[in-house]
């Protein structure tokens, strides 16, 4: 059996680029969904990611439902907090934000959301989740009351992520936050590959 997963392994081991779009339900309108995945379905994206830091209950799952209706392409939560689980995706990134030291982002919030998960359909991706500086606060720092990792500690970084690799996490996931000054910088992404 195909997974999404199993996809990405794939992909990465032939050499194939993906590209996946982030989809915020706070920042979306859903009368814009219609055109804006019209325009996805004609692009280079392979998979659409549903989340945001601070979605109110109810969003999410509608601005899913609604995506699935219009494209075939996985759409994957992309969790800010567990009231953001939906059953209308198709897989969630389990994400475990090990670049700082709040327990409830590391594996709080994934105990709350064991009730759901245990019941669900998604497939379940665990994620190592690093928060870079990118020269401005992040919502992500405010919600998770977290600091990002220092985007000139190339050691560290690479370092955390290694620790989520032999922790069991699946993917890796850099972020530097919407509108960075900064992006992540591409020896990083180079060094991790």
């Amino acid at each position: 059996m195909s997974t999404i997963y199993n996809d990405i392994i794939h992909n990465k081991q032939r050499g194939q680029k993906l590209l996946a779009v982030l989809l915020d339900p706070d920042k979306i309108l859903l009368e814009e969904i219609p055109n804006v995945i019209e325009k996805i379905n004609y692009s280079m994206v392979t998979h659409i990611f549903v989340g945001g830091s601070d979605v109110e209950p109810d969003k999410t799952h509608q601005l899913v439902a609604l995506v699935k209706s219009k494209t075939v392409l996985p759409v994957i939560l992309f969790p800010g907090d567990i009231a953001q689980l939906t059953n209308a995706a198709d897989a969630l990134l389990l994400l475990s934000l090990i670049s700082g030291r709040n327990p409830d982002y590391i594996i709080g919030k994934h105990v709350e959301a064991i009730p759901f998960l245990k019941s669900s359909s998604l497939e379940i991706i665990s994620t190592a989740y690093l928060l870079i500086e990118n020269g401005k606060k992040t919502s992500v720092e405010q919600v998770s009351k977290t600091q990002p990792l220092k985007r000139s500690n190339t050691d560290a970084i690479v370092n955390t992520a290694l620790a989520g690799e032999y922790l069991g996490l699946k993917l890796i996931y850099l972020e530097a936050g919407s509108g960075a000054t900064h992006p992540i910088d591409a020896h990083i992404i180079q060094t991790l590959r």
